[in-house]
């Protein structure tokens, strides 16, 4: 005759492999662990009114530079226009961390968004990147 039934041991060690697996899982998920993205409904920490961005020299026209120190995309798509986005990708939180050809990119799963204003391209997202007020003064692009 058949016992069917699992030896302590075997029951143990399901056990044991069901509660490493969910604390694994829970190391990888969106709201910890290494290289665990950001939640996109959490707005990027913005920089302090008044606080100077960068450089209007630092911005080419049709481009931007992303700013990681202040999780900022500066851009100028027409010579004199500043806008600042957040890094924040809407898709899934990554930081975007280039602008090439008139687009942010996010390299997590290649959002790309208008310098212009924000707006998803091309790739999975479907939001615009949240957009913070710039000033000019003098050379200066400031958070306003």
């Amino acid at each position: 005759m058949c016992n069917c039934s699992p030896s302590r041991r075997t029951a143990f060690g399901a056990l044991g492999a069901g509660a490493v697996t969910t604390t694994l899982a829970a190391c990888g998920g969106p709201s910890g662990g290494e290289g665990a993205e950001e939640d996109p409904g959490t707005p990027s920490p913005a920089p302090e009114t008044g606080e100077v961005l960068t450089s209007t020299g630092d911005v080419p026209v049709g481009g931007g530079t992303v700013l990681e120190e202040h999780q900022v995309v500066v851009t100028q798509p027409e010579e004199g226009t500043f806008r600042a986005f957040s890094t924040a990708c809407t898709h899934e939180g990554c930081p975007v961390d280039a602008v090439e050809d008139g687009q942010i990119v996010c390299p997590c799963h290649d959002s790309r968004f208008s310098v212009a204003d924000g707006a998803p391209e091309d790739g999975p997202a479907q939001a615009p990147l949240e957009e913070f007020e710039v000033t000019v003064e003098g050379d200066d692009v400031v958070f306003a």
